[in-house]
């Protein structure tokens, strides 16, 4: 028997094949879908879902189930294929339909899931829908209306149209010539980047000496995991901008939503530092606007932004979260730690693809061969350990102990906007619960090294003699 909490999340479905995630599953989730946003009786038409999935081979039959139950509520069907998960936010934003994207993004082979949007790409989590959608599978069976017919299903390739979209809002065609290696990671980047770079799609050529690695869709990953933000991810994409001399490199995650930069040096460029370059474009072109960053973003964004003009707003860690602040703030812009970037022109959706686009254009920009490490290095100003999950008993009670510890200090402030954060006066660590696991995550950033590692290393005991 499935239990469904371990399977509908916070913000999507998803599970191991079959044995979570199966077939039967899919379908009622697409009844439950249609019901709960009211799509098949949207304008007094029948409504239409788009479809979409990724290179796991679970996924087209799943994409069936789920079609399937969307269509015996009277609603109609739009399969796009193949896609990126930024591809079926094209898709749901430009034709104005809600959409589903079969994919479990980073998760190993035997995973797939559900990533469920309201139409203009509008996250559909536990709070806007999600909560519903479980509740009505599970009181189930999900009735079927009388007065309506089989929905239609029509298949449609949308991947021109995203690859033209993304070209038209970042402008990479007078750059500078450079040589960029791209790991794919065997996702959905070895389908995306050949139209959107490489000309696939029918565009004009760019200034683009693309070095390609591990481009062939294969949801079984065979060289490594498609999740960059785990180091050892990165070390084959590494060793070639080395070895092939590149301005750059590029990593995707298996559903091609996140992207990772890797310097002209080999080194990892931190996700807050990419935030900081884009949201310095932005403001270049909507000057004195909002930026969104999440909490636990290094403080150099926030400092950025106040420097050039612009506001920046902090945000709880999670798409549904930075979403839901950029459109009450009208921000142009927002940037997460795990490599989601988040654009107003994108309908508010992240995209790895236009995250890369930005990069590629802020280096080939300059005109006098400035490397990329140059070009960041004021934006890299602190000291970081990146995340650090500890397994602890009581995520509370270890979460109390370091209030009582780092509380009690003069000068220490606290806010509890997502799990616990204290800042002294040259550095900063936050502590949260996963929603999922026992777990605490610790970040936590310093004006230099040494400090950084002594914060860290007392805050990891206290989380360790929780365990």
């Amino acid at each position: 028997m499935r239990v469904l909490d371990d399977i509908i999340k916070a913000y999507d479905v998803r599970g191991i094949v079959p044995d979570q995630l199966d077939a039967d599953l899919a379908h009622d989730v697409g009844a439950a879908f249609v019901r709960v946003l009211g799509i098949a009786s949207q304008d007094g038409g029948p409504g239409v879902v788009v479809i979409g999935h990724d290179m796991r081979p679970s996924g087209p039959d799943l994409v069936a189930a789920f079609a399937d139950g969307v269509r015996e509520q009277g609603c109609d069907v739009l399969l796009i294929g193949l896609a990126s998960t930024d591809g079926l936010y094209f898709a749901s934003g430009s034709l104005g339909v809600p959409g589903a994207m079969f994919t479990a993004s980073h998760n190993p082979a035997q995973y797939n899931g559900i990533k469920l949007c309201r139409a203009g790409a509008a996250p559909v989590g536990q709070d806007t829908g999600l909560r519903e959608i479980r509740d009505m599978i599970e009181a189930g069976p999900i009735p079927t209306p009388d007065d309506r017919g089989l929905g239609e299903v029509r298949s449609q390739d949308m991947l021109a149209d995203y690859a033209a979209f993304l070209r038209s809002l970042v402008d990479i065609s007078g750059i500078r010539p450079l040589k960029v290696v791209i790991d794919a990671g065997n996702g959905m980047g070895g389908y995306t980047v050949p139209a959107v770079l490489g000309g696939a799609a029918g565009l004009p050529a760019l200034p683009l000496d693309i070095i390609p690695m591990y481009f062939e869709l294969d949801g079984s990953f065979p060289n490594h995991e498609a999740n960059p933000i785990e180091p050892a991810n990165l070390v084959d994409l590494q060793a070639r901008v080395l070895e092939t001399g590149a301005d750059l490199g590029l990593a995707f995650d298996g559903d091609a939503d996140r992207c990772f930069v890797i310097d002209e040096r080999g080194e990892a460029v931190s996700p807050s530092t990419l935030t900081a370059l884009i949201a310095v474009r932005e403001l270049v072109k909507h000057p004195g606007a909002s930026i969104i960053y999440n909490l636990i973003t290094s403080k150099a964004v926030p400092e950025v932004v106040i420097e050039n003009g612009g506001v920046p707003v902090r945000s709880r860690v999670g798409h549904s979260f930075i979403k839901a602040t950029m459109a009450q703030t009208n921000a142009v812009f927002g940037g997460e730690h795990s490599g989601h970037f988040y654009f107003r022109d994108f309908w508010r959706a992240d995209s790895g693809m236009l995250a890369a686009l930005h990069a590629m254009a802020a280096l080939g920009e300059t005109s006098d061969g400035t490397p990329l490490s140059s070009l960041l290095q004021s934006f890299d100003r602190y000291a970081s350990s990146g995340e650090i999950n500890t397994k602890v008993v009581d995520q509370r009670e270890t979460s109390e102990r370091i209030r009582d510890v780092f509380g009690s200090r003069e000068g220490v402030t606290i806010d509890d906007l997502d799990g616990l954060t204290f800042t002294g006066d040259t550095w900063w660590f936050n502590v949260r619960p996963s929603n999922t696991e026992p777990l605490l995550r610790l970040n936590a950033e310093a004006s230099d090294e040494a400090t950084m590692e002594r914060l860290r290393d007392e805050v990891l005991a206290l989380m360790r003699a929780g365990a």
